[in-house]
């Protein structure tokens, strides 16, 4: 690439008065050191001898910095604000290269990045959909769920309301059973009024279901088959209650309660 002078920004212009600026110094220090020459030379011819060998030594080391000075100034004459503007230039050209370069590197992790973002964000919408379904199922997974447990427990009381019966029955009937045979063969009259009478059993059966079933008027009336004996032993006991206002009426006592 060529470079014209017409293209040099005001930092450029600023840079060639500084080399002026530095070539004038080594002329201005050349032409001291000559002149510094000149007066040893003067002195030489002045002083004695045994001064001789001082004065040599101090004139041999301004020529060596004559010589020095020379050669620096004759490197700055040979470049030029020009070639050294384009040396410039060219480094700064590699440099930008270099920049453009690592801006494309990060674009592309920029964008690899980016593309990795986005399907993070599809995995987790699918996760969250996924998630939802499973929620769905896991709350009508437990409904049903809670639902079978209640039949079994209600299926498993009602089997263990049926054997207490069954054994509550056994026992009221081998130990509270209804009069005997021999009573009632002696006493046709006992055997008369006691054909209807029901057991203990079945008096018990009738005053809880009727508690369950009726539970804001849990009274029932006394029957003519109810064995008077069993009623007073259910009111002894606290078993049944009377009705406050109506003797007639019995209740099961609400233990459950």
């Amino acid at each position: 690439m060529s470079v014209n002078q017409q293209d040099l920004d005001p930092d450029s212009t600023t840079d060639m008065e500084d080399i002026t600026d530095a070539e004038e110094k080594l002329i201005k220090e050349c032409e001291e050191l000559w002149k510094d020459m000149e007066g040893c030379q003067k002195k030489l011819s002045l002083v004695g001898t045994e001064t001789l060998t001082d004065s040599n030594a101090q004139l041999s080391l301004l020529i060596m910095q004559a010589k020095c000075l020379t050669a620096e100034l004759s490197q700055w004459q040979k470049e030029s604000p020009e070639s050294k503007f384009q040396k410039l230039r060219v480094d700064l050209e590699l440099v930008l290269s270099t920049v453009q370069s690592k801006n494309e590197k990060l674009k592309e992790d920029l964008e690899r990045e980016q593309q990795w973002l986005d399907e993070q964000q599809q995995i987790l919408e699918s996760l969250n959909v996924l998630h939802n379904k499973l929620k769905q199922q896991v709350v009508t997974f437990s409904e049903s769920r809670v639902f079978d447990e209640l039949n079994t427990k209600m299926h498993d009381i009602k089997e263990y309301k049926e054997k207490l019966l069954i054994t509550l029955g056994e026992f009221l009937e081998d130990h509270f059973p209804l009069p005997d045979g021999n009573v009632k063969k002696k006493k046709k009259n006992v055997k008369e009024s006691t054909a209807q009478l029901i057991t203990l059993h079945e008096i018990l059966e009738i005053l809880i279901n009727r508690l369950f079933d009726v539970p804001h008027d849990p009274y029932i009336k006394i029957r003519d088959s109810f064995w008077p004996p069993y009623i007073e032993l259910l009111l002894r006991n606290g078993i049944a209650l009377r009705h406050p206002e109506d003797p007639t009426q019995i209740r099961l006592e609400a233990f459950h309660q």
